[in-house]
């Protein structure tokens, strides 16, 4: 196959220039980044999304301007963990302002963009059958278009929400050439870890993106009768065994969480007392002391 430097002609539509003008737009919104962190496992249902939500509240909670991209084009619910689904987007020259939680966290997604709860995103072909060839294609350039479009301002930290799959970091590290770093999640399950070595394989060594640390959700669930900590899986290893990274913080099921999202409330600010809350902070704090000890001293 071809590269588009190959092609004899472009029928006139400078695909090229098309291409590096936006990746140019996406490199000057990122100058004004401190951080950008991708939320990434591999593996589906583990909890990347309400993770994310989060740990974007957390640290916004502790003074940081915050920006959260919703990379998972096709399935998006950020907009409905923020509580923010009937955002009006607003269009200006300097780009497209982004939806703004109770708490000012901001956010893009392609749920803000979609008219009815049912409609799926479908791509513009001849047939569905021809969209499914430029379908990874598409979702790039609209993952671009995201984060270049958007006008962010001045942002401490951008968080992005990837998709499952491990072929999704290598998109977004194309688009983010200078990504600072990545956290992992996992569910103490065999399966899970088995998925997540081999993000964590494509992230360590093919991409070279920093792994911030792992972080396992649904780790165990407080009996509320006793208040003993009970296991909902029986996996061999333990993750810091399994995975040889850092550990971030291990997040206990509670019921009151998905709750929290699927009513858009900030579970984090609503249940500061939680062990979940508290697990949480602490993984933000780790997160926080992370870029610290990689920060140039003044």
């Amino acid at each position: 196959m071809k590269n588009y430097e190959e092609l004899p002609s472009d029928a006139g539509s400078n695909i090229i220039g098309q291409v590096t003008a936006q990746a140019n737009r996406v490199q000057q919104r990122l100058a004004s980044v401190k951080h950008t962190v991708a939320i990434m496992s591999g593996k589906g249902g583990v909890g990347k999304s309400s993770l994310t939500a989060n740990l974007a509240t957390a640290l916004t909670l502790e003074g940081n301007t915050v920006g959260v991209v919703d990379a998972d084009i096709n399935g998006p619910t950020l907009a409905k963990m923020f509580g923010v689904r009937n955002a009006t987007l607003e269009y200006t020259p300097a780009g497209v302002k982004p939806a703004m939680t109770a708490l000012g966290t901001k956010l893009i997604s392609m749920d803000l963009l979609l008219v009815e709860d049912d409609a799926p995103v479908i791509w513009n072909a001849h047939s569905q059958k021809d969209a499914f060839t430029w379908r990874s294609t598409m979702e790039v350039g609209a993952l671009r278009e995201f984060i270049a479009d958007t006008e962010w301002g001045n942002l401490d930290y951008l968080l992005l929400d990837l998709p499952p799959g491990t072929d999704r970091l290598p998109n977004v590290v194309e688009l983010i050439p200078n990504l600072a770093g990545v956290v992992v999640v996992t569910i103490p399950s065999e399966v899970s870890q088995l998925v997540v070595k081999k993000s964590i394989t494509m992230a360590r060594d093919i991409l070279k993106v920093p792994i911030i640390g792992i972080v396992e959700n649904m780790a165990f669930y407080v009996c509320q009768h006793c208040g003993e900590e009970e296991p909902l899986f029986s996996p061999e290893e333990t993750p810091d065994k399994a995975f040889q990274q850092t550990m971030l913080g291990r997040i206990p099921f509670d019921p009151q969480l998905a709750r929290a999202s699927d009513s858009g409330t900030p579970y984090i600010s609503e249940y500061p007392n939680a062990p979940a809350s508290k697990a949480l902070r602490q993984v933000t704090k780790k997160v926080q002391n992370f870029f610290r000890k990689t920060e140039p001293s003044p």
